[in-house]
């Protein structure tokens, strides 16, 4: 189970697809929405991140800071990045250190049961690093409820 609305975010640091450290304590002070999800290059995360890619001035203007994060190596998401022109750092989480620490990896993926795959999931910590929205889907195919996500931004800004 994910780390519940009201808990507070553990800090993190990963490297982004163009290989600078990213700490989730950098935007304090600011609304961080966290997107795991699965695979880059798969059509379902694909889908999800072009979406938000074409929405981002939204999440803009609700002094949101986008970040989404793979246990994909740096170099995939860096080629998935350009490749769909993505305006939000990607963060490799190959370690898999902060999907744990979120509760978001899957035990077995159910698609093609490997093992340690991060779960489509969407976090919004407010600006003093609180977890305000909290949702991990356990089917790979289904997305983010955007419409609350946003719902959660405006709130807590």
């Amino acid at each position: 189970m994910a780390l519940p609305k009201g808990t507070k975010a553990p800090n993190f640091t990963l490297y982004d697809s163009e290989k600078k450290q990213v700490s989730l304590h950098d935007f304090h002070g600011k609304n961080v929405l966290l997107l795991f999800f699965p695979f880059a290059f798969s059509s379902v995360c694909t889908k999800e991140l072009c979406s938000i890619r074409d929405d981002i001035g939204n999440y803009g203007s609700l002094n949101a800071q986008v970040l989404g994060i793979s246990v994909d190596s740096l170099y995939s998401l860096d080629k998935f990045r350009k490749e769909q022109q993505l305006n939000f750092p990607l963060l490799s989480d190959f370690n898999k250190e902060v999907s744990k620490a979120f509760d978001v990896l899957y035990d077995v993926f159910p698609a093609f049961e490997m093992k340690g795959v991060s779960k489509r999931a969407a976090f919004v910590i407010n600006k003093d690093g609180v977890i305000v929205y909290s949702e991990a889907k356990e089917v790979p195919s289904e997305l983010p409820d955007f419409e609350s996500i946003k719902s959660a931004l405006q709130a807590a800004s």
